[in-house]
């Protein structure tokens, strides 16, 4: 299971200790239900991953499937559009989380950022009171999902 809250930031924090910085990029094979991959190049090397994602905003099933490079090129010529890209850092909170941020197709006009919060159960998120850089939560509107942010570039095409 997937249990996170999500909101808009306008950048990088700045006086957090950086954890992990790295270049993301994604693509849907499907919408409903969820089909992803992604690549994910830090200075450790690539990663690709192949994920499946049931419905709901705060908690929903979440399954990912470590793939070869091979497959995920197979897999990205499915792609009925350019793949989205994530610059994508991860910070040290004050009180033991990470907020994992990422700034989304940087330079076109559909730029935006957002940050994340994971947490290992309910009762966690629900109780969790976010630092003030976190203040426009977007956790339930769906249409701030990346797989809706990925139908509406398709659209633009």
């Amino acid at each position: 299971m997937e249990i996170e809250r999500k909101f808009l930031i306008n950048s990088f924090p700045d006086d957090l200790p950086l954890i992990e910085e790295a270049v993301v990029y994604q693509g849907y094979i499907s919408v409903n239900p969820i089909v992803r991959i992604r690549s994910k190049t830090s200075s450790k090397g690539t990663d690709y991953i192949l994920c499946f994602k049931g419905k709901g905003t705060l908690v929903r099933q979440e399954t990912e499937i470590e793939i070869d490079e091979h497959t995920f090129k197979e897999l990205k010529k499915l792609l009925n559009a350019p793949m989205i890209r994530k610059d994508y850092r991860v910070f040290r909170l004050p009180d033991g989380y990470n907020l994992e941020c990422s700034l989304v197709d940087k330079g076109e006009p559909t730029e935006f950022m957002f940050a994340e919060i994971e947490f290992e159960t309910l009762e966690q998120a629900e109780a969790y009171n976010p630092p003030e850089l976190l203040n426009r939560e977007v956790t339930r509107d769906g249409s701030y999902g990346m797989a809706t942010y990925w139908v509406r570039k398709m659209q633009q095409l």
